[in-house]
């Protein structure tokens, strides 16, 4: 097999979503070719999926600089930085355009299946350190093959593998096979064909996070237009001070309207809260529909459809081979993990960090983005987009640079999830251009209702 040498290879970017594009600007900002796999058909695939759900973060929290520069020769726009994308938007005035300027560095439908180094499998150590990476992937078609790259950044996210509803990580008793009334994404209700499938419906909420909220909210403006939509939100721990959220004090106002929303979902009686409930099976009555059962014997009254929001996992078998340094717990890099634990830090609390904490006994692996927070909930762009900054740095040998990371993170409030769609023009005269600027305007119930649209 003849292999170009180490210097001669391309920096291979693992998934063409923000940060993974994030991370092409930054290496050809420092002179590094790059090489994008994208197993979707687009770039943002992912992102695409969730195109009906608002982001709480501002179109100034959510452009990489380096990104900016490489756009601004085309004529590029960016939005107002002080209003709220949805996903579709970022896909389609940001995303797709910064790959059509790193053209042909960018793959489509290329499905990584595997990572190793050349000649070496994850047992051998002779060697190892100079030998060049490979990746195979498949095409659309199905067809195999490979490339070599000096390095890796893994930026797939965590997106294809959703969390399951049991409460002891593993799906629940009868999950797989209730499968065609389970959901596991934030229904878009703009579209007629799943409106209809939660409209009039008793639908159980699983979850706790940003997600969850989203749902809890947009079901209950559904339940406003559709006598007999109601929702059943499911807990794993109580209600206290905190579950909604930072509120009216969060520094990002879009994701403390969030909370604000599902709280008001739950006091205006569209939903009902079920706290301290752990699922364990999920079984169906003589009429089809589906009956949550608890750990603890609890066994709830009868839903049609379930969405389960239990966060996400990040996929790690195409990178078997590599010697990976991992936390046991949240499966992020075992120095980025203290800095990132949820049981002790939100968004805001978490400690500026790049190429040092995200490194692993592999030489030149990176797991970037969402996929580099493991199991944990709290990630946002700029924190991603700071670690790629410091990641294309090092690889280019600036070293100081690659330490200089520095990071100022909203506080407060929930992470890893999204805001909900535009208020009516009112709402947004209150205060803050875009999509839920106003936590006030968000009481589900009163005149002013979350409504759908860009």
């Amino acid at each position: 097999m003849n292999v170009p040498a180490t210097t001669d290879l391309p920096v291979i970017v693992i998934g063409a979503g923000p940060v993974g594009l994030a991370a092409a600007a930054h290496l050809v900002d420092r002179g590094i070719e790059p090489l994008v796999l994208e197993a979707g058909p687009a770039a943002g695939a992912a992102v695409r999926e969730w195109s009906h759900v608002r982001l709480f973060s501002t179109w100034g929290e959510v452009v990489d600089p380096a990104a900016e520069k490489l756009l601004a020769p085309t004529g590029w726009a960016k939005p107002d930085p002080n209003t709220y994308p949805s996903g579709g938007d970022w896909a389609e005035l940001y995303l797709q355009p910064l790959a059509g300027v790193l053209g042909e560095r960018v793959r489509y439908d290329a499905t990584v299946t595997g990572v190793s180094r050349t000649g070496r499998d994850r047992i051998v150590d002779a060697d190892r350190d100079t030998q060049p990476f490979v990746i195979h992937y498949t095409a659309a078609d199905g067809a195999e093959a490979r490339v070599f790259a000096r390095a890796v950044i893994d930026a797939s996210g965590t997106w294809s593998t959703p969390g399951p509803a049991g409460g002891s990580g593993l799906a629940a008793l009868g999950e797989k096979i209730a499968a065609d009334h389970i959901a596991y994404r934030v229904p878009d209700l703009k579209n007629p064909a799943v409106r209809a499938r939660y409209a009039g419906k008793r639908t159980a909420v699983i979850g706790s996070g940003a997600s969850a909220f989203t749902a809890l909210a947009y079901l209950a403006d559904l339940a406003q237009h559709q006598q007999g939509t109601h929702a059943l939100w499911i807990l794993r721990r109580g209600i206290s001070g905190s579950t909604f959220g930072g509120g009216e004090a969060d520094q990002l106002p879009a994701r403390g309207a969030l909370g604000l929303a599902a709280k008001a979902a739950v006091d205006g009686g569209y939903a009902d809260a079920v706290t301290g409930f752990r699922t364990e099976t999920i079984e169906r009555d003589t009429h089809g529909r589906l009956i949550v059962v608890g750990e603890d014997g609890r066994r709830l009254d009868p839903v049609d459809e379930v969405i389960v929001l239990t966060g996400f996992r990040p996929d790690l078998t195409f990178l078997d081979e590599l010697r990976l340094g991992l936390d046991e717990r949240l499966q992020a890099p075992v120095a980025l993990a203290p800095l990132i634990d949820p049981n002790q830090h939100s968004c805001g609390t978490v400690y500026p960090h790049g190429a040092g904490e995200l490194s692993h006994p592999e030489k030149d692996v990176y797991l970037v983005g969402m996929k580099s927070y493991g199991r944990a909930p709290t990630f946002l762009a700029m924190t991603g987009y700071e670690q790629v900054h410091s990641i294309a740095a090092h690889l280019a040998g600036d070293h100081e640079a690659a330490e200089r990371v520095e990071l100022t993170l909203p506080e407060t409030g929930v992470c890893g999830g999204a805001g909900l769609f535009d208020q009516p023009e009112a709402a947004e005269e209150t205060g803050g251009g875009g999509c839920c600027a106003a936590p006030a305007a968000l009481a589900i119930g009163s005149p002013v209702t979350v409504s759908g649209g860009c």
